[in-house]
């Protein structure tokens, strides 16, 4: 079954209001991990096999924040684990979608 996880990392303790530049090292990162991700607004969602990989994916994100220049990082983590179906990122934008149009 697939897990759905959305990551926030917040950069903290730059000189800069600015974040964009750091998050895209973050989202790299995902990215050269072979990951299934969404960018969104105010974080990255993420599809893996189980739950045991996030701790992978959080330990290389943060390791590229801090290579940033980044002192501080504070990481909010939502996980949709649902083993009675198997749902992807795309299936659940679809439904919504559809269900507005």
């Amino acid at each position: 079954m697939t897990v759905i996880v959305e990551i926030a990392v917040d950069p903290i303790g730059t000189s800069s209001t600015e974040a964009g530049n750091i998050i895209v090292e973050a989202v790299k990162t995902i990215k050269n991990m072979g990951v299934k991700f969404q960018v969104c607004p105010m974080g990255t969602c993420i599809e893996l096999e189980n739950t045991d990989e996030l701790g992978r994916v959080i330990t290389a994100v943060h390791d590229a924040v801090y290579k940033a220049g980044v002192k501080r990082i504070v990481t909010t983590v939502r996980i949709d684990d649902r083993r009675d179906k198997d749902e992807t990122m795309e299936y659940k934008v679809k439904r919504v979608l559809e269900g507005q149009l």
